[in-house]
C-alpha cells in the first residue's frame, strides 16, 4: 500500500499580505502533491470567504475547501468587536491564547482515522514562529517561511549582533540615529526604520522587538529550513551573510488563473477589460496595499497629480485608504471620475498580478510592500515608491538605489508631511520617460523568470524542499 501524501498545516500571520504570500506557497506545494490545510484566525477566515464570489463562497464554507486547499480556523483570542488593525492588541492576544487553540486543533487532527488527514509537516510564517514549539510537541516536522525580503529577515536573525555592536539597545531602540550595514556589501539600514521601530507607540515597538527576538530562539532549534519569498539574484549579498536563508521565490499565482481565494476584498475584474482598451505602456497603476492610510489632504494631492498627468490611470482605493467617513469617501471618488471621465478608473480592490502583467501598464505607484515589490519586479514594471511603514522603506532602497528600477519621492513633503501634487506629477513624468529604468526593469524580470525555470536557483531550492517533505 502506497504511503499517504505529506500533509502540511500552513499557518500565516493574520494580515492580508502574509496570508496571500503563504497561499502562494500553499498552491506551489499543492501542485507538487502535498496536501494542504490552511489555518487562519476565525476573523480572517470569515473575511476570505466573504470576499469570494457568492456561489464559490457558499461552496467553500460548506466543503471547507477553496482552490483545492482545506480551510480551517482557530480563535485569535479577541472579542468580535475589537479592532484587528490594532497590531499590539492582536499580537498580545495571539501570544496569550492561540498556543492553546493551536494545540487543541492539532490534537483533534491527530485523532483522524484517515492517515491522509493527519498532519505530517508544519509550515509557519516566520512571524508566527512561537507556534513551532506547539508543532514540535505534537510530533510534526517544521519549516518557517518569511514573506518579506531576505535582508529584513537577516536583520531579525542578527538582533543579538546589533545589540553587541551598539546599533540598538536591549529593547530594540536605536542607540544612534546612524545608518549601519549587516555586511559591507549589503545596502545600509536605518535603525529607526527597523520593522519593530515603525510604530508611533513605543509599547508596540517593544512588543514586536520581543516577538522577533523570541522567534530567533525558537526558529534555529526547531525549523528544518528557513524559506524566503525572494530569489538569489535579487539579494545575492544576503545569502553570503546568512546562508541558512533559502530563497524559493518569486512565488506568484499568475500561472493559476483559476485561483480565487485569499483576498480580504472582492477584486473588481472589470478593470482588466478597461486595461484592454488602453494603449501599450500608457497606464499609471496606483495601489497602496491593505494598511496604508492617507489623510484627506494627501488623498486630494494625489488625485490632482493623476489628473494633471493627462495619462490613463487605474487607482485602487480600498475601504479605509483615506481617513474620512463613507459618505465623503464616495464623494471623493465621484469627484475624481467626474473630472477625468473614462481616462481614469477607480476600484476598491483588483487582481493585482493580472494588472501588472498587462501590457498597457507603464508604471506602478506603490507602498513597496514585499508582495507588490516582487510582483512588479516579476512583470518588469517600474516603480514610483511611496512607503508607509516597516520594511517598505528598505524595499524602497532596493528599488531605487540597488536594483535601479524606480524613483522615490524626495524633497517635496511640506511642513505637514504631505507630498504635493506637482512633485508627484513631475516624478511620474520622469519615471515614464526614463528608458534606462525600463531597460533595467526588463532585465530584472528576466532574472526572476530564470530563477523559476528548471535549473534556476529558486526552482532547485524548491525541489529540494519538496524532496525533504516527501522523504527522498
Amino acid at each position: 500500500m502506497a504511503a499517504a501524501a505529506p500533509h502540511a498545516l500552513v499557518f500565516p500571520f493574520p494580515a492580508q499580505s502574509h496570508i496571500m504570500s503563504l497561499l502562494e506557497l500553499s498552491h506551489s506545494l499543492l501542485e507538487r502533491g502535498i496536501k494542504i490545510t490552511f489555518l487562519n484566525t476565525e476573523f480572517n477566515h470569515s473575511r476570505l470567504l466573504a470576499a469570494l464570489p457568492e456561489e464559490q463562497g457558499a461552496a467553500a464554507a460548506a466543503l471547507r475547501m477553496a482552490d483545492g486547499i482545506r480551510l480551517a480556523a482557530i480563535p485569535d483570542g479577541m472579542t468580535p468587536t475589537e479592532d484587528r488593525n490594532d497590531l499590539r492588541r492582536l499580537v498580545e492576544s495571539m501570544m496569550a491564547d492561540m498556543p492553546e487553540f493551536l494545540e487543541e486543533f492539532i490534537g483533534r487532527n491527530a485523532g483522524e482515522d484517515d492517515d491522509e488527514e493527519r498532519f505530517t509537516w508544519f509550515v509557519a510564517d516566520e512571524c508566527m514562529a512561537w507556534a513551532l514549539a506547539v508543532a514540535k510537541k505534537a510530533g510534526l516536522r517544521s519549516v518557517v517561511y518569511f514573506p518579506a525580503c531576505a535582508a529584513v529577515l537577516a536583520g531579525f536573525l542578527s538582533i543579538p549582533k546589533l545589540i553587541e555592536d551598539g546599533v540598538i539597545d536591549d529593547e530594540g531602540a536605536p542607540k544612534e540615529n546612524k545608518m549601519f550595514q549587516l555586511s559591507p556589501v549589503m545596502p545600509p539600514m536605518d535603525p529607526t526604520q527597523l520593522a519593530w521601530n515603525c510604530f508611533n507607540d513605543p509599547k508596540t515597538n517593544l512588543m514586536f522587538f520581543r516577538l522577533f527576538s523570541k522567534n530567533n530562539e525558537i526558529v534555529v532549534p526547531n525549523a528544518e529550513l528557513i524559506l524566503c519569498n525572494t530569489f538569489h539574484e535579487l539579494e545575492k549579498p544576503v545569502f553570503s551573510y546568512a546562508p541558512n536563508i533559502i530563497p524559493v521565490g518569486p512565488l506568484l499565482a499568475g500561472s493559476r488563473p483559476q485561483k480565487t481565494f485569499g483576498n480580504f476584498w472582492v477584486p473588481e475584474t472589470g478593470c482588466i477589460e478597461w486595461l484592454d482598451r488602453q494603449h501599450k505602456n500608457s497606464v499609471i497603476y496606483v495601489a497602496f496595499g491593505s494598511f496604508t492610510v492617507f489623510n484627506q489632504h494627501q488623498f486630494q494631492e494625489l488625485a490632482v497629480a493623476l489628473e494633471l498627468t493627462g495619462r490613463p490611470f487605474l487607482w485602487v482605493v480600498r475601504p479605509g485608504l483615506s481617513n474620512v467617513d463613507d459618505e465623503l469617501h464616495e464623494k471623493n471618488i465621484s469627484s475624481i471620475i467626474e473630472k477625468v471621465g473614462d481616462r481614469g478608473m477607480i476600484v476598491s480592490w483588483c487582481p493585482q498580478q493580472q494588472v501588472l502583467a498587462h501590457p498597457s501598464v507603464a508604471c506602478f505607484v506603490s507602498h513597496c510592500g514585499w508582495n507588490s515589490t516582487l510582483e512588479g519586479v516579476r512583470h518588469g514594471v517600474p516603480f514610483l515608491c511611496w512607503p508607509y511603514f516597516g520594511d517598505q522603506f528598505y524595499n524602497q532602497t532596493y528599488i531605487c538605489d540597488v536594483w535601479k528600477v524606480g524613483l522615490r519621492l524626495i524633497g517635496a513633503a511640506d511642513e505637514n508631511n504631505l507630498y504635493l501634487h506637482e512633485e508627484i506629477r513631475s516624478k511620474l513624468e520622469e519615471l515614464i520617460g526614463d528608458e534606462k529604468i525600463k531597460e533595467t526593469s526588463l532585465f530584472l524580470k528576466e532574472a526572476a523568470c530564470k530563477s523559476l525555470e528548471m535549473g534556476g536557483s529558486s526552482c532547485d531550492n524548491f525541489n529540494n524542499f519538496i524532496d525533504l517533505m516527501k522523504g527522498f
